[in-house]
């Protein structure tokens, strides 16, 4: 693995994709929350690109909460559980667990790398 920061963006980028198809499925009352949980994306997509370290910590918490957040909301919880809305449920699943965990992962291994230059 030459560049983990490489990996680390493109998790972000498809975070901020699968939110764009998101976006319009959700419930419209929340839809400013979700233009500033995309946009928080967004700037940590940008942030990890220039290499900054400042970007390391936000991705945890960010990721953490989402993970949280879909876990604890007994309406996401449903849609996941039955499947209905379909597209909803699919968005749900990819987009606030599989990327998320895989930002976790990535956002590690990135950080590993860095300390490991860091101390070189």
């Amino acid at each position: 693995m030459r560049n983990p920061g490489r990996y680390l963006v493109s998790v972000l980028v498809s975070i901020c994709i699968v939110g764009a198809f998101g976006i319009p499925l959700g419930d419209p009352k929340f839809f400013v929350q979700a233009i500033a949980l995309e946009s928080s994306f967004i700037a940590l997509a940008i942030i990890s690109l220039k290499n900054f370290r400042y970007a390391y910590i936000p991705n945890f918490i960010i990721a953490s909460m989402v993970i949280g957040g879909n876990t604890i909301s007994p309406k996401h919880l449903e849609i996941m559980s039955t499947l209905h809305p379909f597209y909803n449920a699919i968005v749900l699943i990819v987009g606030g667990y599989v990327l998320q965990a895989l930002l976790l992962v990535t956002n590690a291994i990135t950080l590993k790398q860095y300390r490991k230059n860091k101390v070189k």
